[in-house]
């Protein structure tokens, strides 16, 4: 016997799970079953398209049993099973860098945080909710050896040879003294009937089942009464999908997303797809009422499963929907798909394509319809996926103007979000050009932005969109239907020829301030002019988009070289008819228009959501302001 020590991360999962969740403990078996399934869904797979595989006897099944004396509960299967170093790997460390992030968003709410246990791949561990000592006897289909993995939850586990009669896995749990509801048959047989009732398996206990007394002619007992225990397929083992819509009721799907979801709350919705034709397939696709922890991490875990006739194919593919529907659970099914096929072929398999532009065109059509006939449970939607549709936007140009339908946006002159469509209802019909902003800062602050004020003077509605995922998938966007958008900073206005000749000469009154401006603040800026396009504030930054530097800043952008993007020198925009421009024009004072320049311009970047390089010059020179002030 070989005594090991658990991952750092697995041991703090174990204490998390024996001494602070306790909310849910009958999720321990629900995600034993789910592991169980997935055992006999890999073998299923390699016996019917692995010639290695080909003489293993699979018969598959799930069965639960238990023993009220010993208090132990035991969960076997006739899946794939596992060797010595899938042990390890399995149960006694954690690859998944995703597991860092179950820790970090552990909030104290016990079930919160039991809800969150299936979705890192984590369920294993539950089993010490209820027990305080675990045995795994497993044995790899293919190989002769077993192996025994032992532990208490102390922080090591002992791993032996041993004895097993065919290949699978054998799970026994001594539970605790207060866990006894977990060997009652009816407390067993209510949890699998609720979570585990629709997976593809047959799942099986020993039942006790009262036998009557037999009686002769006289009514004589000649046989007492008497139990006996059948064992008894407890679960329908009818794989949900393959089922009408009729069929169904809303409990069962609900509880079917438990088990394949691995989430403990309802989902949001659910889409069930039967298509028949040049293609055949089932679809089965729920969207969580929470967005899972890892929605943005680089190794997310997809929430699709792929089957062919029922076969679990794999359960890992991310190229089965795009990433930024990423968010889905469920299951793909077809019969017009190779038992063997290869992720390498599935990414290019016309059929699959197939499959996958249908689905992405049924689940848009979905939500589109869940945004015009049930607006508030759209809108929990939005709140928690909405960034991801956005990254459609950016990827998908087949289905851009379906994805900006789904979109809610803030707006210039609104209180609420609307949607795209009814933002159009209000855009000037000759020019159709729908302008926005972009900013990584708070809302209020957006629209306060001196990028606007000529918009509002003119009455005229922006998109303002405050975002971070905004300033790099909007850019990108150039139409919509018949309308342009157009970045605020690019927007004309048609000006008269008094216009234009009233702002040549106020230009050149200001050419000596724009000169003093443009000599103080030196190569913090390429220019400094004058602009009509302020009513309320001083100054603004303008970019010139023709600079060879903004050009090759782009570029650089595009190529996803952040690090190496030069900066771009703005073009500081100064307000004529504002007072304080007015005032240092007439003042004379050097040192107060030096100090002003660079005030205003830290004001300017301030508003552009930049910080202020130079602290304490910028705090010197307002203090100096002020007591001149004064």
């Amino acid at each position: 016997m070989a005594k090991h020590q658990f991952q750092t991360e697995v041991n703090q999962i174990l204490q998390l799970m024996i001494h602070s969740l306790y909310s849910n403990k009958e999720i321990f078996l629900r995600e034993l079953v789910s592991n169980a399934s997935d055992a006999l869904d890999k073998l299923n797979m390699l016996v019917l398209t692995n010639d290695e595989y080909k003489d293993v006897n699979f018969v598959p099944k799930i069965d639960i049993s238990f023993d009220k004396e010993a208090k132990k509960l035991i969960l076997s299967d006739t899946g794939i099973g596992m060797d010595e170093a899938d042990l390890i790997e399995h149960l006694g460390t954690i690859a998944k860098s995703g597991t860092k992030a179950f820790l970090d968003n552990l909030s104290g709410d016990e079930k919160k945080d039991s809800q969150l246990i299936g979705q890192f791949g984590v369920g294993f561990y539950a089993t010490f909710m209820v027990a305080d000592k675990v045995e795994v006897t497993s044995k790899k289909a293919g190989t002769d050896k077993a192996y025994t993995w032992t532990s208490i939850g102390d922080g090591e586990y002992d791993l032996e040879e041993s004895t097993r009669e065919g290949h699978g896995t054998t799970i026994t749990m001594h539970l605790k003294e207060e866990e006894g509801e977990f060997l009652e048959e009816q407390r067993l047989d209510s949890i699998i009937k609720k979570y585990s009732n629709h997976i593809p398996f047959p799942i099986f206990m020993d039942k006790e089942h009262y036998v009557s007394a037999i009686t002769d002619d006289d009514g004589k007992e000649t046989t007492p009464a008497t139990t006996e225990i059948k064992n008894e397929q407890i679960n329908k083992a009818n794989a949900l999908w393959t089922m009408s819509k009729s069929e169904i009721k809303d409990e069962e799907y609900k509880d079917f997303y438990s088990t394949v979801a691995h989430d403990s709350s309802e989902p949001l919705t659910w889409m069930h797809n039967k298509a028949e034709g040049t293609v055949n397939y089932t679809t089965l696709f729920y969207i969580p009422e929470k967005a899972p922890m890892d929605l943005y991490r680089v190794d997310y875990q997809t929430g699709i499963k792929l089957y062919i006739n029922r076969v679990f194919i794999t359960d890992d593919d991310k190229e089965l929907m795009p990433t930024y529907l990423r968010f889905l659970r469920g299951v793909i099914d077809s019969a017009d798909l190779p038992l063997n096929v290869s992720r390498e072929i599935l990414q290019s398999n016309p059929v699959m394509s197939k499959i996958k532009n249908a689905s992405v065109k049924k689940v848009l059509n979905e939500l589109s319809k869940m945004m015009k006939k049930d607006s508030d449970k759209y809108a929990k939607f939005y709140a928690e996926f909405g960034n991801c549709l956005k990254e459609g936007i950016y990827s998908d140009m087949g289905n851009r103007d379906k994805l900006l339908e789904l979109m809610q946006f803030n707006t210039l002159k609104g209180e609420d979000k609307v949607s795209i469509e009814d933002f159009t209802k209000n855009v000037d019909e000759e020019k159709k050009e729908i302008y926005y902003l972009t900013g990584k800062m708070n809302l209020t602050m957006l629209k306060n932005s001196p990028s606007l004020e000529r918009f509002k003077s003119k009455d005229i509605d922006v998109l303002i969109l405050n975002e971070e995922i905004d300033t790099i998938v909007f850019p990108m966007v150039t139409e919509y239907k018949e309308y342009k958008f157009v970045n605020v900073a690019d927007a004309k206005f048609e000006e008269s020829e008094e216009e234009k000749k009233k702002e040549e000469e106020t230009s050149k009154e200001f050419d000596s301030l724009l000169k003093e401006f443009k000599e103080t603040l030196g190569e913090s800026v390429k220019d400094v002019e004058i602009t009509s396009d302020l009513t309320d504030s001083p100054v603004c930054l303008r970019i010139d988009k023709e600079d060879p530097s903004y050009m090759m800043a782009q570029m650089m952008a595009q190529m996803g070289n952040p690090s190496d993007i030069p900066p771009v020198k703005p073009i500081l925009q100064i307000n004529p008819n504002h007072e304080i421009l007015t005032k240092l024009k007439a003042s004379g004072d050097q040192n107060l228009i030096n100090d002003a320049a660079h005030v205003l311009f830290d004001q300017a970047r301030i508003f552009e959501g930049m910080e202020v390089e130079d602290t304490a010059s910028f705090i010197s020179r307002m203090n100096r302001i002020m007591t001149k002030a004064l």
